[in-house]
């Protein structure tokens, strides 16, 4: 598929500010510094980047460092301070990048991210190109940092961020390894089955784009394009089963795009993983960390986290009841076939059944006094 000709080419070089210590703790001294964006948007705010960077105390030598991108309509980056801190426990330096209409580069009277990701193609391509070129800018950062050791630079992103480190992981070859949380890449696809744009796609719709006409206006900037299943460099996914925001077959085709490549899957839907932020935290330092310092990665089978539902329950007995509840035996690794343990207003039931359609699923409900066929329309968190 054509390519077009700027998206693999690197920022110009500039010369950069000082960074300014602005936080010193017992494991690390955070510096802010910034630069401006090399794709010029016409907003701003939104046209300064200013990256937060987090590097280990009584560390000798340069350090391997890696590049944090952020979920999309983050109004903080506490979960990229926790892996930072995480990592700098370890000897390996964060740099924490804010992405286009995020954060501090919000446009005023809008909130953070809501620009980021519009029903319009030139847009949609204009905002990742620019989240792309400021990830390669903070690069050229790091490479004028004595501090850093620039053979070991990493990448990481939770859901947007995924998608952005995954065509900056495909164009930029300074970045010696990447970790994905909770994304994936066909952009078309997961705009057109995602759960979390809705609106969005409505719109496109209205506009007569079908899935097929997105993934050919988008061809340019998306990651299946530029990753190359013969790159040796390591890479981490970390997915969700029951995923509606970023679909299982999306990080499916990411993981099958990179070519040295392990993978963790979560028993829960994009926001699960929220209930077990320690257990991800540690497993993606330790992925740079042991990629960086140690002996080498060996991804865990798994990470526990429970499988929560809810939505509506359907019987002969109590009718139709809204429901809460936790999966609590399985048949498949997939969830086809499970049993969840569930919390209505009518009080405790049990719900045994086999899922016909995405969200909807047939067979019992248990009550306290008899068993009866019922339905349960659920979506896992």
């Amino acid at each position: 598929m054509a390519q077009p000709s700027n998206i693999a080419q690197p920022p110009p070089r500039i010369e950069f500010e000082q960074w300014r210590e602005v936080a010193r703790s017992e494991f690390s001294t955070e510096y802010s510094v910034s630069f401006p964006s090399a794709a010029v948007s016409g907003i701003a705010p939104n046209d300064t980047v200013r990256p937060r960077i987090i590097v280990p105390t009584g560390t000798f030598g340069p350090v391997p460092v890696v590049v944090l991108l952020h979920y999309w309509g983050a109004s903080d980056v506490s979960l990229e301070r926790n892996i930072a801190k995480r990592l700098a426990q370890a000897g390996v330096a964060s740099v924490i990048v804010p992405l286009p209409y995020h954060l501090d580069r919000t446009p005023q009277g809008m909130v953070s991210g809501q620009l980021a990701v519009e029903p319009d193609m030139h847009k949609l391509q204009a905002t990742m190109r620019q989240s792309l070129l400021d990830v390669r800018r903070a690069v050229d950062w790091i490479e004028s940092r004595s501090e850093f050791d620039k053979t070991k630079i990493g990448i990481a992103g939770t859901s947007l961020g995924a998608l952005v480190s995954a065509l900056a992981f495909a164009v930029e070859p300074r970045f010696a390894a990447s970790c994905y949380l909770l994304g994936g890449a066909d952009i078309a696809h997961i705009l057109w089955h995602s759960s979390r744009v809705v609106s969005q796609r409505e719109e496109l719709r209205r506009q007569g784009y079908t899935e097929g006409k997105v993934r050919q206006e988008l061809a340019g900037i998306e990651p299946l394009n530029y990753l190359d299943k013969a790159d040796t460099r390591p890479s981490y996914v970390i997915a969700a089963k029951f995923d509606t925001v970023v679909p299982p077959a999306d990080a499916e085709k990411l993981i099958g795009a990179l070519g040295n490549v392990q993978s963790t899957w979560l028993d829960t839907g994009h926001y699960g993983g929220a209930l077990v932020q320690n257990k991800l935290v540690r497993a993606v330092a330790g992925f740079f960390s042991q990629t960086f310092r140690g002996p080498g990665f060996a991804a865990p089978n798994s990470l526990y986290a429970p499988t929560i539902r809810w939505g509506i329950n359907l019987n002969d007995e109590t009718g139709l009841q809204v429901m809460a509840g936790i999966d609590v035996w399985r048949l498949r690794a997939n969830g086809e076939t499970f049993a969840a343990v569930m919390i209505t207003p009518r009080g405790g039931a049990g719900f045994i059944g086999h899922t016909i359609s995405k969200n909807l699923a047939i067979g019992v409900t248990v009550l306290r006094k008899r068993t009866t066929i019922g339905a349960l329309w659920s979506i896992v968190l």
